[in-house]
């Protein structure tokens, strides 16, 4: 017999977010979340500030790199913590502590060996890997060396997206809140020093935006280290749980590949449609690149209530009370959408306002504004489908909207972008691809949920 949603049957234990009322729980995990990204939306202002007042083409080439190759390793280890949250979600609802601590040593052991990897090729192939991005010839000169930086001080970025995974995973959302309290304020202090040459430090430009971001990135990893070593979080660490596990580490392979896989499907779409804009005024590919940062201020408010619910499905799930996770997801779409809809009315109706704000260029601001439209209209999709996606993910089923994600984006959505850009639609062409992609996903993966596969081993 299936437990009602809000009952504190099964065997989680107290402090778990499978007990109580659930729009407790959610605002438990999803406020501080939410509050920490709140945070990275001003720093995502200033810090494009910062770039904008070092000219059009440093801008976009670093725009460019953080969409394309910075954003791929990103979407790896966001898929990577999304199988460790899902994993330490459902061993802290079933009371199983000892197995989340050896999960998060095993993801952290994981995550030391890919930060090396990531620093060699940094080191060996930074300026085939700017190629590689898609953008414009001409910006290589900034870009290189920008991206060269961030790949060999990547520790922060590849260890810190983990440790917070797995703390949202045991329902920890006010570490990642503290923790953006130093990391903003560092980055953008050392940006402050490095890109104008304050403070007797030398005028790096564009080199002073990588290592502020990375100096950032890094003093929060240090800051969660310590939190999961001391034992001030849900879940502790020590440092026989860095030894090697397999029945661990195959489990953490398993359930991060999928959620990996997908991500780079994501990131694969931006070079697709970078390259595909090469044949357009530079304007164009200037305003997307422009619009993509806007753009990414939309996704830190949404993250926090989609990985929330990710956690409540898990953890109701780990208890033995799946009633209690489809009430998450129902609660949470509820949620989600009603916080992402006006905002993205606001970014609409104002939209040319903000790119004002970045450039004076009337071909940019024209470029960009269409493009925004588009956005508001696509990520109003997302926001339900979203957290359909994370919900799944979070029960363990990673597999089905893997399928749909690659089949949509290889068999429909680049093929329909490049042919309607070829038409006399032209950039809308690929607006509109992106918007359909939206439609497509969201539709497929609602339909994989009233399926219920995504319950069976739970019931």
């Amino acid at each position: 017999m299936t437990a009602p949603p809000d009952s504190d049957a099964g065997p989680a234990p107290r402090g778990s977010l499978a007990r109580g009322p659930l729009a407790r729980s959610a605002f438990q995990l999803a406020a501080p979340l939410l509050a920490a990204n709140t945070g990275a939306v001003v720093f995502q202002i200033l810090d494009l500030a910062f770039l904008s007042s070092l000219g059009d083409e440093p801008m976009a080439a670093a725009i460019i790199i953080n969409q394309t190759i910075w954003q791929l390793l990103m979407m790896l280890m966001m898929g990577a913590s999304f199988g460790t949250q899902s994993l330490v979600a459902r061993a802290v609802g079933a009371g199983d502590v000892e197995r989340a601590s050896r999960t998060v040593g095993q993801s952290l052991l994981l995550a030391g060996s890919v930060s090396v990897i990531v620093a060699i090729g940094g080191l060996l192939f930074a300026p085939q890997l700017f190629e590689l991005s898609g953008a414009r010839a001409e910006f290589a000169v900034h870009g290189t060396a920008y991206l060269q930086i961030l790949l060999l001080l990547n520790v922060g970025l590849v260890g810190g997206m983990i440790a917070r995974g797995v703390l949202v995973g045991a329902g920890d959302g006010r570490t990642p809140l503290l923790t953006s309290f130093v990391q903003f304020p560092v980055t953008l202090l050392v940006e402050w020093l490095l890109i104008f040459g304050h403070g007797g430090f030398p005028a790096l430009g564009i080199r002073g935006v990588a290592i502020g971001i990375a100096t950032g990135q890094i003093a929060s990893l240090l800051i969660y280290a310590v939190v999961l070593f001391r034992g001030w979080s849900k879940v502790t660490i020590r440092l026989t749980d860095l030894r090697p596990d397999r029945a661990i580490l195959r489990d953490l392979a398993k359930q991060s590949w999928p959620p990996a896989l997908q991500m780079v499907g994501m990131v694969a779409t931006t070079f697709a449609v970078l390259r595909i804009m090469r044949g357009f005024d530079p304007a164009v590919q200037a305003a997307y690149s422009i619009g993509l940062r806007l753009g990414m201020i939309v996704p830190l408010i949404s993250f926090p209530l989609v990985n929330a619910a990710a956690t409540l499905v898990g953890q109701s799930l780990g208890a033995g009370n799946p009633a209690r996770a489809r009430a998450a997801v129902r609660m949470m779409i509820r949620f989600h959408a009603g916080l992402m809809w006006p905002a993205l009315a606001v970014l609409a109706i104002f939209r040319v306002e903000l790119l004002h704000l970045l450039t004076d260029d009337p071909a940019v601001i024209a470029a960009g504004s269409t493009y925004l439209l588009f956005f508001a209209a696509s990520f109003a999709l997302a926001a339900v489908y979203l957290v359909i996606l994370r919900s799944l993910q979070g029960a363990g089923d990673f597999f089905g909207p893997l399928v749909i994600s690659f089949g949509a984006t290889f068999l429909w959505t680049i093929p329909l972008a490049y042919s309607l850009s070829r038409t006399q639609l032209g950039p809308i062409g690929i607006w509109a691809a992106l918007l359909l992609h939206n439609i497509v996903t969201l539709t497929a993966t609602s339909l994989w949920m009233k399926t219920g596969r995504w319950l069976r081993p739970y019931v």
